[in-house]
């Protein structure tokens, strides 16, 4: 039996919103036959992965503490993704967002004031804007390409990170380790619920979605943006300027990545490090598509990729499987979304290919 895919004259929207669920579905398919070939039983392996980290309110608060940072960034990329501009480097724009909050932390260490937080989260946001400002002004004086160009910063971030915590703010008597002060606790964010590591920084998390959207829905900009991405031809003949579409998009990226590496500081970590992230910023990438570039789609998919990071460290504990099975996971999961994605275009038919007639 042959199979073929054929061209839809209208694309489905159905397809739109069941293509992530059966992305998931194909994940947890590929998931089962990759712990088979692993000698792991595949219940078990799944059990830890999704349900055992929510089997206690701690387990809950800790994927709200995981979910922060993904919904943020995923909301910035998504407005980015909606007008085309493909901001690859949120990684290397939260780094570097929180290392300028960190330093604000301690350069006001052992001080107190209602201030430090804002001024922390002020640094942060402008931090990651200049760090996108120069894919930004890269890709529209020379049109370089944003994806390598912020790809590559984030590297170059990373870098810059470890120089300072093994350099300048390195702390002075934490015997030659690599890392900062403890914050103090005037630069820590607030705790939610007693007990937990739930802070602040989640309810902050849920304002940016509501801010996206409405950016997107009651907005020029959000108008501007969905025009630039379905129709760029259309948006220069309305007179909108895909510059300032490429600058509006990149900072304000850049400004939430920067403050979801605020947050991540001044939150679960307390201190500079030469790794704050785990690659938040390149799974944001993949919470964005399979949140379907909204901001409330966003939501639910932070949630589901943060579960994956507390499924790996769980899977890791009880099963003895590698750490790495959880980028497995999400590669899989972007794999198998834009393979169904597919069929947002296109139908499935089964029976054998029409035959081309021969001309004579």
């Amino acid at each position: 039996m042959w199979l073929n895919l054929v061209q839809r004259q209208i694309p489905s929207r159905a397809m739109v919103y069941l293509s992530p669920v059966l992305a998931l579905l194909l994940s947890l398919l590929a998931g089962v036959i990759l712990f088979i070939i692993m000698g792991v039983s595949p219940l078990a392996a799944l059990h830890a992965f999704f349900i055992e980290p929510l089997s206690t309110s701690y387990g809950v608060a800790e994927l709200g503490v995981k979910a922060t940072p993904l919904i943020l960034i995923g909301v910035a990329l998504s407005l980015g993704f909606k007008a085309g501009v493909w901001n690859i480097g949120a990684e290397g724009q939260l780094i570097m967002g929180g290392l300028c909050g960190g330093a604000v932390a301690l350069y006001f260490y052992g001080q107190e004031g209602f201030y430090i937080i804002p001024s922390m989260f002020l640094a942060g946001v402008l931090g990651g804007c200049a760090w996108a400002a120069i894919v930004a002004f890269l890709r529209v004086r020379f049109n370089a390409n944003e994806i390598l160009t912020s790809l590559m910063l984030s590297y170059v971030a990373g870098l810059f990170l470890n120089l300072m915590v093994h350099g300048p703010l390195k702390d002075p008597e934490g015997f030659n380790f690599p890392e900062s002060r403890q914050f103090s606790d005037s630069a820590l964010l607030p705790i939610l619920f007693e007990g937990t590591r739930i802070h602040l920084g989640a309810i902050i998390a849920m304002i940016v979605v509501a801010l996206g959207w409405v950016i997107l829905s009651r907005t020029l900009l959000g108008y501007q943006i969905k025009v630039a991405g379905s129709a760029p031809a259309a948006c220069e003949h309305a007179g909108f300027s895909s510059s300032k579409i490429i600058w509006a998009t990149l900072l304000i990226g850049g400004g939430i990545a920067g403050l979801a590496g605020t947050i991540e500081v001044s939150g679960p970590i307390g201190q500079l490090l030469p790794n704050i992230s785990p690659g938040y910023g390149f799974t944001a990438i993949i919470v964005a598509y399979v949140g379907r570039l909204h901001p409330l789609g966003v939501v639910f998919a932070g949630l589901l990729l943060a579960l994956t990071y507390l499924g790996g460290e769980t899977a890791q504990i009880l099963l003895n499987l590698p750490v790495a099975v959880t980028g497995v996971f999400q590669g899989l999961l972007l794999f198998f979304l834009l393979a169904s994605d597919v069929l947002i275009h296109y139908r499935i038919r089964f029976g054998k290919p029409a035959l081309a007639v021969e001309k004579s």
